[in-house]
């Protein structure tokens, strides 16, 4: 008796780790891993995925990069390894182009039984990935991508709410790694004050500290590679209307500001319910309001000299799409055009047309990432598909 109960706790007491950390299973995945079968036919894929209804600037051309299921945040190495998060799986892979011909070659998973591994990052030949209350590394990760090593907890302590718990992370100038943690609601105010921030902490896990409050829910940041400020998308509160609130574009010029959730949103209109005795004016306004209920998500400086150069240290934005307006928007690509100062010039689409007339959807973009060659991926988790767009090749 004394033994099946030592051995209960023991079973309970692992189960317990499991959870905490993020692991739905305990499997590590350390057997050989064979990379998954690749379709390397440019037109049947072109065709599948509508390609040709997708609308770009003169010069510009979109093809299929690789496919990979629920495809969400990517991460870059230095050497060219792409890897991608899975929010509706439990499932991180890392996609190869040897010969650089602009497709995968190979397509790996290198993480499984995680809790919407949403978020990737690299450093230092290590991956880093978010689930919804915990960051994990893999080490040495690009030299076993066939035999993946079990995953190292590196911090386990954020909140377990699974509404805005999917994270985007990535390292900074500084060399720390930020993490966001959402509002875990449509519009709320928590005691904690790890809710509706950013965070950023060593990439061992020490040191976690708030970096910017006030954030909603931010699936998307970026470094401007003029300054090192960070700016980052914020989807704005549901059951306004369909016009407001905008989605927005934000810039934490320092540490220490405040973004208004969830007393002002867009920068000048106070909730009816959070913003009684609450000035906007107290409050970072956005840099640029996006589309209202866009679901603006990944954004990045594209800092690569293959598009003309009116597109250097310009902001792409991948729009998710609207899920609850009674007229859909977003589901597109888009670019925002800055001065010198970092002041708006433009909001306009780029890419365009997985929205279609009547509303069918053809496709959601997730993510965006400039590769080395200055080819701008983007990801797209209603396909489980990485596009390609290049210019003038």
């Amino acid at each position: 008796m004394g033994y099946k109960k030592t051995a209960f706790r023991f079973s309970t007491a692992i189960l317990l780790f499991c959870l905490n950390t993020g692991f739905v299973s305990c499997n590590g995945s350390s057997e050989s891993n064979k990379p998954e079968a690749v379709n390397s036919d440019t037109g049947k894929l072109s065709k599948k995925y509508n390609l040709d209804k997708i609308k770009l600037p003169a010069g510009f051309k979109i093809s299929v990069y690789a496919e990979v299921p629920n495809a969400r945040s990517m991460a870059l190495s230095p050497s060219g390894t792409l890897f991608v998060g899975n929010r509706g799986s439990d499932k991180v892979y890392a996609v190869t182009d040897k010969n650089k011909d602009g497709k995968a070659d190979n397509v790996y998973v290198v993480a499984t039984g995680l809790n919407s591994p949403n978020g990737v990052a690299f450093k230092d030949g290590s991956l880093y990935i978010a689930t919804i209350s915990s960051i994990l590394r893999l080490d040495s990760i690009e030299n076993s991508l066939s035999n993946p090593p079990k995953p190292i907890v590196v911090y386990d302590k954020f909140p377990t709410d699974e509404h805005h718990g999917w994270k985007f992370i990535s390292f900074g100038p500084d060399g720390k790694l930020y993490v966001p943690v959402g509002g875990p609601c449509n519009v709320c105010e928590k005691e904690n004050p790890v809710y509706a921030s950013i965070t950023r902490m060593n990439a061992d896990g020490t040191g976690m500290e708030i970096f910017a409050k006030g954030i909603r829910n931010t699936v998307g940041f970026d470094w401007n590679p003029a300054n090192g400020q960070l700016w980052f998308t914020d989807n704005g509160r549901d059951n306004l209307g369909n016009d407001v609130p905008a989605d927005e574009l934000n810039n934490a010029s320092k540490a220490g500001l405040h973004f208004g959730f969830p007393y002002c949103h867009q920068g000048d209109i106070l909730d009816p319910k959070f913003g009684k005795d609450k000035n906007c004016n107290d409050f970072t306004p956005p840099v640029q309001k996006l589309g209202p209920h866009v679901a603006a998500l990944g954004m990045r400086f594209y800092n690569a000299a293959l598009f003309p150069a009116e597109y250097k240290n310009q902001v792409f934005i991948a729009e998710h799409g609207s899920w609850n307006r009674s007229e859909p928007i977003g589901y597109k690509v888009s670019l925002v055009k800055l001065d010198s100062a970092g002041k708006s010039l433009s909001y306009a689409a780029f890419a365009e047309g997985w929205l279609q007339p009547g509303g069918k959807v053809l496709g959601r973009p997730v993510d965006v990432q400039v590769m080395q060659d200055g080819a701008l991926l983007v990801s797209d988790d209603y396909n489980g598909v990485v596009y390609r767009i290049t210019y003038g090749m």
